[in-house]
């Protein structure tokens, strides 16, 4: 596998820190009366024009800035049955452009996405809740149980939930960081199954590299449903669910036989410089 391995970007002490600075708060509250998933006519009627924006412009930019290329996709068409039914989807967060490539990936099938809270109070709000951001409340009892119930209820329907797991975005960082619990939270609470992409890299060509300074490629990898084992307590389905999670993604990006330098499962784990 390519490894990119630039200092360009000032990754955090903790594998779960942001380091994207937050320039705007336009003051929304996410309490117990947001609606953190919007069924109303009128959002719906603008997220329907996002979409054909998106497949019109977003869409073929993505595919031509980061060459991407989508492998595997098979296993969406086998398991098009499964995923209909409310799948919850994770990946490795690497880009400001990748939650766009899921996008692109997973079409016609349409995602939420499990967004901080400051990133929707942004100067890119709008847009980050026109793709689908549910963001996510950092305090509040009432708050947390209304939004836990709206995501739970969008599963239940068959609604697709994107999750990034690691917490936060690193540009371009090859290793798989720990991942923390509330993506196989939800797959446990609403019995469905997590469907693992993976990000990895191609080393650009000479004209990407030394006349547009690409750092690499993008290649996003597609792998099986990966379901909760129902033999054990649903705290260690979680964990297990978890675990199985990140050696998925790890197999996906090209970690194979644990040489990724991280653990799964995130405990206030600190970066390792390797």
């Amino acid at each position: 596998m390519f490894d990119p391995k630039t200092g360009k970007y000032p990754y955090t002490e903790y594998t779960d820190g942001h380091y994207i600075v937050i320039t705007k708060t336009r003051g929304y509250i996410f309490d117990e009366k947001y609606a953190y998933v919007d069924q109303s006519k009128k959002f719906r009627f603008r997220q329907t024009w996002a979409r054909f924006l998106l497949n019109l412009f977003f869409f073929p930019v993505a595919r031509i800035r980061f060459g991407l290329k989508i492998v595997g996709k098979k296993n969406f068409k086998k398991n098009k049955k499964i995923l209909k039914q409310g799948v919850v989807s994770i990946s490795n967060h690497i880009n400001f452009w990748d939650y766009i490539c899921v996008m692109k990936t997973i079409r016609p099938f349409r995602s939420y996405i499990l967004a901080r809270g400051e990133n929707v109070n942004d100067k890119s709000g709008n847009l980050v809740r026109l793709v689908g951001g549910i963001p996510i409340p950092d305090k509040g009892i009432r708050a947390k149980a209304t939004f836990i119930r709206s995501v739970d209820n969008l599963i239940k329907n068959g609604g697709w939930l994107h999750v990034f797991p690691e917490g936060s975005m690193w540009e371009y960082y090859a290793p798989i960081r720990p991942f923390k619990t509330g993506a196989a939270n939800f797959a446990v609470r609403n019995n469905k199954p997590i469907m693992p992409l993976g990000f990895s890299y191609r080393e650009p060509g000479w004209i990407r590299k030394h006349i547009f300074k690409q750092i690499a490629c993008l290649n996003i990898n597609i792998g099986n449903p990966i379901y909760p084992n129902h033999e054990l307590s649903k705290i260690d389905q979680i964990l297990d669910l978890t675990k199985r999670s990140h050696e998925a993604v790890c197999e996906l990006v090209g970690f194979e036989d644990g040489k990724n330098i991280y653990p799964p499962i995130f405990e206030n784990n600190k970066r390792i410089d390797y």
